[in-house]
């Protein structure tokens, strides 16, 4: 039963003040207050000393990085006024003037604002460019403060153009916007522009104990971090999260575990031991943990998505990572320990597993099994060995002195870099040199053009016409001669040939004709029937077909094959023996094959 003094304590009494969010009430008033934009501070200083004040600024970044206060602080800054003390334009502002106090609290009757969120057309701002022609009511300077400018139709933008390039001396334009790109070039080169940036987490964790000092609230160091990391940069999100952790604690101080439990985050401790689980490839207790974060409350997505964060802090730690306030030292302690044991090879995939399962959840019927199932890929690719090292593995236990070398394109799961064939052969060897060779067969260079001192070019076969039509740039002719004719006769002066089935018969006439033109001499072409010869494109996929003939039976490549499902042979090239491999007995299975030493990335202590 509750007494009447303590329902008079509970219920708030008429004449109390509303309660104030945390982010409203500590809301600067004063360039001094701004956190994390010393560079607009400067320059607003220096440019409001030297009297060179611009008469339109645009005021642009992310949420909750102060746009609309900044520009409230400078349209204060524009009508700046303290009788007897000053009575000019003035960034310092040690007190309140005569109209500030009325412009903080978006009253002043000179100062509009406008949310173009909702005041899109050219109507609005026609409305504004009528009122600008008159002087302020009481203030120095009409200031318009138009917030989410990119909102503006495109008619509103053209209409505000002359306005805002010759405004009235006494109007001044202030724009914020999270979106500039969607801001026309032509508003943007009229405005001065200041990219605000996101807060530090230092200079946030400052701003955020000064704040819990002044409200009395005991707020521990972790909580802080954590607040300040899923804030991302944003002042009124911060202070937003820290409104809710207070409500959240009550009378008690705010634990680190209670603003976890808020943002349905996981532990640090049990997301490390998680992937130093998968990483391990010991999967049993990789899913029990699993389990267990999702039983108290995690989310599967977010578990990935912090597993994911945890390897992108471990891949920092391994290059160098500067010092970072909202990492826990157990945090930073067990990272330095992966990084001195992973390699940057076995991060990048874990990134990118964890990473494609985190999308792949989104449309996923079951979340808990779609999360298992990426430490299950996480697991089995921690320990395996990077494509060019199986490859060069293989090629050190196979006798190859004798064989051509063989370029095998993998599946995309397991496809090697384009440099890794060279693996297989040995630096500066004869392989080497011609696997680096162009593809000489296949995409052969024209043939220089004829001297000037012999005009007439002797024509032995008729791979040399086909040669001069491809001299001369005409790629028709050039095409049809490859594949759709079938030659019967060859002799300088005269050609006999028949065409597929199909074909116009005024190829004959076609070549007869470019032949006098590019040799000096008459040729006789002549079309025949019932020759079976190949064209010239025939012959060439008959040599490609037997250049491959015996390759599949060689021992490396029919390894590759069994290892590497999918793979395809795309180019075989005869090279010099490989100096390097050693003589190797010829495998009869797959359990004949040694691979590189698969152990764990970590070493149990």
């Amino acid at each position: 039963m509750t007494d009447i003094a303590d329902e008079g304590r509970l219920a708030p009494s008429p004449d109390q003040p509303a309660y104030r969010v945390l982010a409203r009430k500590y809301r600067p008033t004063r360039f001094e207050d701004l956190i994390g934009q010393d560079a607009m501070v400067r320059i607003l200083t220096n440019a409001f000393a030297l009297n060179r004040v611009h008469q339109a600024y645009i005021l642009t970044g992310v949420r909750g990085i102060g746009k609309t206060t900044s520009a409230r602080i400078l349209a204060r800054a524009f009508n700046y006024s303290v009788p007897g003390v000053t009575d000019a334009p003035s960034v310092d502002m040690p007190v309140l003037g005569v109209h500030c106090q009325e412009i903080i609290e978006s009253r002043h009757v000179d100062v509009i604002e406008m949310d173009a969120a909702s005041h899109t057309g050219i109507d609005d701002v026609r409305q504004i460019i009528e009122n600008a022609r008159y002087k302020p009511v009481s203030a120095r300077m009409k200031v318009y403060i138009i917030d989410e400018v990119h909102m503006l139709s495109k008619q509103a933008f053209n209409g505000l153009l002359k306005t805002l390039e010759e405004p009235p001396p006494h109007v001044k334009f202030i724009f914020a916007t999270t979106e500039i790109e969607k801001v026309p070039i032509t508003v943007r080169s009229r405005c001065v522009r200041f990219d605000l940036r996101r807060i530090d987490a230092e200079v946030m964790t400052r701003h955020l104990q000064g704040i819990c000092a002044k409200e009395e609230v005991r707020v521990d160091d972790g909580a802080l971090a954590l607040i300040v990391r899923a804030a991302e940069g944003s002042v009124r999100d911060a202070l937003s999260l820290l409104d809710q952790a207070i409500a959240r604690g009550g009378a008690d101080d705010v634990a680190e575990a209670m603003v976890r439990d808020m943002l349905g985050l996981s532990d640090r401790s049990l997301v490390a031991d998680l992937f130093e689980n998968a990483m391990k490839g010991e999967l049993a207790p990789a899913l029990e943990g699993v389990r267990s974060l999702h039983e108290s409350g995690a989310d599967p997505a977010q578990i990935l998505l912090e597993l994911a964060e945890f390897t992108h802090l471990v891949t920092r730690f391994k290059l160098g990572a500067v010092f970072d306030p909202t990492i826990s030292e157990y945090e930073r302690g067990r990272a330095v320990a992966f990084s001195e044991k992973l390699d940057i090879g076995a991060l990048t995939r874990a990134w990118q597993i964890l990473l494609k399962a985190h999308d792949e959840m989104r449309n996923s019927p079951r979340p808990l099994a779609s999360a298992e199932m990426a430490l299950v890929r996480l697991g089995h690719a921690s320990n395996l060995p990077s494509p060019d090292e199986a490859l060069r593995r293989l090629a050190e236990l196979t006798s190859a002195r004798s064989a051509p070398a063989v370029a095998v394109a993998a599946p995309a799961e397991a496809s090697a870099p384009r440099s890794a064939p060279r693996a297989l052969m040995p630096e500066g060897s004869g392989a080497a040199r011609a696997f680096a060779e162009p593809r000489a067969e296949r995409f052969a260079a024209p043939p220089a053009p004829a001297e000037a001192a012999a005009p007439r070019a002797a024509l032995a076969r008729f791979e040399d016409v086909v040669a001069l039509a491809r001299s001369h740039r005409d790629i028709r002719l050039q095409a049809a001669l490859e594949s759709e004719v079938r030659v019967a006769r060859f002799e300088q002066g005269r050609i006999e040939f028949s065409v597929i089935e199909g074909v116009s018969p005024q190829i004959a006439q076609t070549l007869s004709r470019r032949l006098q033109e590019w040799t000096g001499d008459r040729w006789m072409t002549v079309l025949v029937t019932g020759c079976a010869a190949p064209t010239l494109r025939e012959q060439g996929e008959t040599r490609e077909r037997e250049k491959r003939s015996g390759v599949e039976a060689h021992p490396l490549v029919q390894a590759v094959m069994r290892n590497f499902p999918g793979a395809a042979i795309t180019d075989v090239r005869r090279a010099g023996p490989l100096a390097a491999a050693p003589p190797a007995a010829t495998p009869s299975s797959d359990d004949d094959i040694a691979y590189p030493d698969a152990a764990p990335p970590f070493d149990d202590e």
